[in-house]
């Protein structure tokens, strides 16, 4: 088998199929995802250990080659001669090599096209702040972080610098500069690029992924100093994200950084995508804004008190997850079953649809 030529026609099959990830693994016929379902590929044969690594090693070059040996696991970015854009993780399970290959979409969309809730234009106006995209794995902010970035691009003369791992959406410059960074290729370490990146005049800061206390730091001060700074979290709501920040200082430092996170913190946008009635996926979003209210929840650590200030302010522009999949259903875009199996809190969705 010609690995290569397999491998390109395998990513040109998950373009043109609209799927969102292709599985490589030992024991199983190639898979994609398509609106949260599997998909094995009736049509390939089941890949064997050789099939896994020939394919694999057809997607990294001689340094990503040595790193993956090395760590047992890599990412990257991959591009299909300009028809696809990857995202890739190879790693090795039970001793076998095997690949999660995520497609990103060539085109930037809008927060309309991407159906988000219109007040997510605002984030975009400002000069400075910390806002947040949180939510599972594959549920779409990297997209919806992209759409803010190049909202600001189209309508603000301003430097956005990104720190990315990997690079997913590439950006086409237009009133702003972009200055889009790879760990790994243009800086060592999130914290590293982050150390220095008030040096090189930054309006707006993209953090892909804050995955330690100090990325999380170095982001807080960003955004105190004058600069608007986006980043995501793998956290499943607006509460439990601010939970998580607290928690992950030491005691003795988690003073100063609840007084950080309080006067920095913008907004929480917590999103699902839920499958639609008729295909495809639709996003449900809470959407938390730091008003006074929860500032001073957040400096008293009464996070238990925040959901009880989202649900009670939609008037200011906030929406809980329920009331967002309430609003779905009303619309007939998701089943009530779909509803319930997203809510963190089925039981209160069900009395939202009663009342509503």
């Amino acid at each position: 088998m010609n690995y290569q030529e397999k491998l390109n026609e395998l990513l040109l099959l998950t373009a043109k199929q609209n799927a969102s990830d292709l599985h490589i693994a030992v024991g199983r016929r190639p898979t994609i995802r398509v609106d949260s379902v599997l998909i094995p590929l009736a049509k390939e044969t089941v890949l064997t250990k050789e099939d896994a690594e020939g394919l694999i090693m057809a997607l990294l070059n001689d340094e990503q080659k040595k790193v993956f040996i090395e760590k047992k696991q890599v990412d990257f970015s991959y591009n299909y001669e300009d028809k696809a854009r990857f995202r890739v993780n190879t790693f090795f399970q039970r001793g076998f090599m095997a690949a999660a290959l995520r497609l990103i979409p060539a085109q930037i969309r809008t927060i309309e096209e991407l159906m988000l809730p219109p007040i997510l234009h605002d984030f975009t106006r400002l000069n400075q702040g910390f806002i947040l995209i949180v939510g599972p794995a594959g549920h779409g902010k990297s997209t919806t972080l992209a759409a803010l970035l190049d909202e600001i691009n189209h309508t603000r003369n301003d430097h956005i610098i990104t720190i990315e791992d990997p690079i997913e959406y590439l950006f086409s410059q237009d009133r702003s500069i972009i200055s889009q960074r790879e760990v790994g290729q243009d800086t060592i370490s999130f914290q590293d690029g982050l150390r220095s990146i008030l040096r090189q005049d930054p309006d707006v800061i993209m953090i892909g992924e804050i995955r330690d206390p100090e990325t999380m730091a170095i982001s807080m001060t960003s955004a105190e100093t004058g600069h608007l700074v986006f980043s995501t979290l793998h956290t499943n709501s607006a509460s439990q994200t601010v939970d998580r920040i607290i928690d992950s200082f030491p005691p003795n430092q988690q003073g100063q950084i609840i007084s950080q996170l309080a006067s920095t913190l913008v907004a929480i946008i917590s999103q699902r995508l839920v499958p639609r009635v008729g295909g495809g996926r639709v996003p449900a979003t809470e959407i938390m804004l730091v008003n006074p209210a929860i500032r001073n929840l957040i400096r008293e650590k009464k996070i238990y008190q925040i959901d009880l200030v989202i649900e009670t302010s939609v008037q200011e522009g906030m929406m809980s997850l329920n009331r967002s999949l309430v609003n779905l259903i009303k619309k007939k875009e998701v089943s009530i079953e779909q509803a319930e199996s997203y809510s963190l809190n089925p039981s209160e969705l069900r009395i939202l649809l009663e009342r509503s």
